[in-house]
């Protein structure tokens, strides 16, 4: 689309709908994952599947709405800890699992009326003392027998190799969707307002942005995502231990994905997904050294990478590969005479 002052105003590209096809075939040959993978395999891409969720979840959250968090453990570990309840109470197991995250998320209603009337460091420190208190309240309930944890036993009835596939296809489709739902939502408007809302809050507000409404979509939206995180991975380990689902390590690792993929980029945090499965993939048995080696790639980024992997590609060659937002270009001559 050309405009009066001669730039061409553009959202999909070549390389944009190339890029698209490709995603589509490789999502078409991830969904006969079970049969053409060994189960090995398998169990790997559901984690990866789950790690992407979490990432995009934490990029939508604080790389385009501004809302730093360290307690999005709050949501993984409710969301596993409501589809134990529901399953314990005759709920099917696999509808307790999204139901579990469906309850999650109306749980961050009142929560999102406390939190978002919090800004910067407040936001991000209350969200982790939300996430202690969440911790503390669960530990309390007696079926879950303190720190000693529970387990979905309803997941046992499966056979091994059944459950192993169920899982996969579940963490495929519900990261799927879940993408399909930032990228729909970046591409409206209301990507423009929270992205405003990023930038100056007092601006958005004063040129009309609905400041509240656009924060709750976006948190609604990650809590929902970071709870079905949870039953996924729930559904995997079959074991629920507070300790473990609430632990802080779960929002160092969306921190880390994001910052290593890109903040504020809908690519970067798939791509830091990946690095990030491929360091604990390789390294993960070294137990401490793991732990010191994640701390020490995030401070090399932060210092030198500061817009990540995919962000710096971004900014020294214009690369874009989906079509999220708008772009400007310069015809030329040939192009020019076209127009």
């Amino acid at each position: 689309m050309s405009s009066k002052t001669g730039f061409i105003v553009e959202r999909w590209t070549r390389l944009s709908a190339a890029t698209t096809v490709i995603a589509a075939a490789l999502l078409i040959v991830l969904a006969f994952g079970p049969l053409l993978f060994g189960a090995n395999v398998v169990d790997n891409l559901t984690n990866l599947f789950i790690y992407v969720i979490l990432s995009v979840m934490w990029n939508a959250l604080a790389g385009y709405a501004g809302l730093i968090s360290v307690g999005q453990q709050t949501f993984f570990g409710l969301g596993a800890y409501f589809a134990i309840q529901l399953s314990y109470h005759g709920v099917a197991v696999y509808p307790a699992l999204l139901l579990g995250a469906v309850v999650a998320a109306l749980v961050s209603l009142p929560i999102s009326a406390l939190m978002l009337r919090l800004r910067g460091g407040e936001f991000a420190i209350g969200m982790w003392v939300v996430a202690e208190l969440a911790h503390l309240l669960v530990v309390l309930d007696p079926l879950v027998n303190g720190e000693t944890g529970v387990s979905l036993l309803a997941l046992t009835t499966f056979n091994p190799d059944t459950r192993r596939d169920d899982n996969y296809w579940l963490a495929l489709a519900s990261m799927v969707v879940l993408l399909a739902i930032v990228f729909a939502l970046l591409r409206g408007r209301l990507g423009a307002s929270v992205q405003a809302i990023r930038d100056d809050e007092d601006a958005a507000t004063s040129v009309g942005v609905k400041v509240m409404r656009g924060k709750w979509t976006i948190f609604f939206l990650t809590a929902f995502g970071c709870a079905l995180a949870g039953t996924l991975w729930l559904a995997t380990s079959i074991t629920f231990q507070p300790n473990t689902y609430f632990g802080v390590q779960w929002t160092a690792y969306m921190i880390f994905m994001v910052l290593v993929g890109g903040l504020g980029t809908f690519e970067g945090p798939i791509v830091g997904a990946v690095v990030f499965f491929l360091i604990e993939f390789f390294f993960g048995q070294t137990g401490v050294w793991y732990l010191i080696g994640l701390g020490a790639v995030a401070t090399l980024f932060a210092l030198f990478l500061p817009r990540g992997l995919w962000g710096t590609v971004e900014d020294k060659s214009g690369l874009r590969l989906l079509p999220v937002g708008y772009r400007l270009r310069v015809p030329g001559p040939e192009q020019a005479r076209a127009d």
